[in-house]
């Protein structure tokens, strides 16, 4: 439960100081709305409200790599960038239009991960934070099989990122959420490296190390994929004391606040469990498609129902 919730409360904690400059390590963030929205205070954004299309994919598929399950996926992604979407990555907002005459179609999910493929093929930067940010409820839906995992993610990354940055660190972070659900470590991110191409893996590992060995603000370009994840994993790693030392970390790095701080609460959340989350953050978390905390927490138990004995 604390997976998904956790995402959207860090992403709700993010969202009044999107695109600002870092904040001071004395400020505490709030829950205040504002940002790009405008949002409500509590509410969260685009990062949880894509995580919900996968969320409800793989709560309705026993294989999340099916054709059927990642049509699902794919019209889930227009409806919501048709109808319910209060904010759009630029990447994300191509790949919706380029692929939206097939909405409702058998091949859908071709069509998107096509257009996605064919962006990136012509130079279009297609290695921003938009797949990482939405990519965690997967981890619900392998909770024994790391391999399986990774193959969804990748897929699930390439309907809207095709650049292999992108679906390599939805393959880590993914990792790091499944492992921290099982065991409550975060040892799934660097073991997650192993499940990588071979050629990515010393990249990642400096990439990791670097994290480790800075603050959050450092990775400043974090609509980066690989800054993002950086700043995240910098939050999670160097506040090992609760959830809440790890978001507000993830949220004083300023600039894609919301997003950096859904991943690294999405990881938080996982390890510190919904418990570990305030009950103010819990009481006012809420957005598309109108769901709360408890309707997220309900959600994530309805994957693992699912999926308890894969």
């Amino acid at each position: 439960m604390g997976a998904l919730v956790g995402a959207a409360c860090g992403d709700a904690l993010g969202v009044p100081y999107e695109f600002g400059p870092p904040l001071p390590e004395r400020r505490v963030p709030e829950m205040i709305g504002g940002g790009l929205g405008p949002y409500a205070p509590g509410e969260y954004s685009d990062d949880t409200q894509m995580a919900v299309c996968i969320a409800h994919t793989v709560r309705d598929h026993d294989d999340p790599l099916s054709a059927e399950a990642l049509r699902q996926a794919a019209d889930g992604f227009l409806e919501w960038a048709n109808g319910g979407a209060s904010d759009i990555g630029d990447q994300t907002r191509n790949v919706m239009r380029g692929a939206g005459h097939a909405f409702r179609r058998p091949e859908v999910a071709e069509v998107m991960t096509a257009y996605s493929a064919d962006l990136f093929a012509q130079g279009v930067p297609s290695a921003g934070n938009g797949s990482l940010m939405r990519t965690g409820p997967l981890a619900l839906a392998y909770p024994h099989d790391p391999e399986g995992l990774a193959r969804a993610a990748d897929a699930y990354s390439r309907l809207t990122h095709a650049d292999p940055l992108a679906s390599e660190a939805c393959v880590l972070w993914c990792e790091g959420v499944r492992r921290a659900v099982l065991d409550g470590t975060s040892d799934g991110v660097r073991d997650g490296l192993e499940l990588l191409p071979a050629d990515a893996r010393g990249r990642w590992k400096t990439w990791l190390d670097e994290a480790e060995g800075a603050p959050p603000r450092t990775f400043e370009n974090n609509g980066f994929v690989v800054s993002a994840l950086q700043a995240a994993w910098s939050a999670v790693t160097r506040h090992p004391e609760g959830y809440v030392p790890a978001v507000h970390a993830a949220v004083r790095a300023g600039n894609d606040t919301d997003t950096v701080a859904s991943i690294a609460g999405s990881l938080a959340g996982a390890l510190w469990g919904a418990s570990g989350i305030p009950a103010g953050y819990l009481s006012a978390v809420h957005g598309w498609p109108g769901y709360r905390a408890d309707d997220l927490a309900e959600l994530a138990l309805e994957i693992l129902r699912r999926h308890s004995a894969s």
